[in-house]
């Protein structure tokens, strides 16, 4: 018996506004309070604002988090649809405000602090 896998291929929307300075780290994305889309899939889109403790610790799960508990920004879109997964998410950089899925709030802005969001 045979398994098939099917694989999409697609291009990532970059949020980076200059895309040869970043910083980036590998963190488990939390599968928490993300919904399924028409496709049945749950993805976290890049440019999700994340936090929950994980620069303090590598074995918590980042959650989307636009508050001042926000720690970073999602690199790429993640699928949470099988529960948490690995992605990127830089602490350092410059993103691109019209890329995100939603606007960072003025207290996310604040606590990243090596993160400069430019139009």
């Amino acid at each position: 018996m045979s398994k098939f896998v099917e694989t999409q291929y697609t291009n990532n929307k970059g949020i980076l506004k200059f895309p040869d300075h970043y910083v980036n780290l590998t963190v488990t994305v939390s599968d928490s309070g993300i919904s399924a889309n028409a496709e049945g899939k749950k993805i976290v889109p890049a440019g999700t604002i994340l936090g929950g403790g994980f620069l303090a610790s590598e074995s918590v799960l980042a959650v989307k988090k636009n508050t001042t508990g926000a720690e970073g920004v999602l690199f790429n879109d993640v699928d949470v649809t099988y529960g948490p997964a690995s992605g990127a998410v830089m602490i350092h950089g410059f993103v691109a405000l019209d890329k995100l899925p939603e606007a960072p709030t003025a207290e996310a802005v604040t606590a990243l602090k090596q993160i400069t969001f430019l139009k």
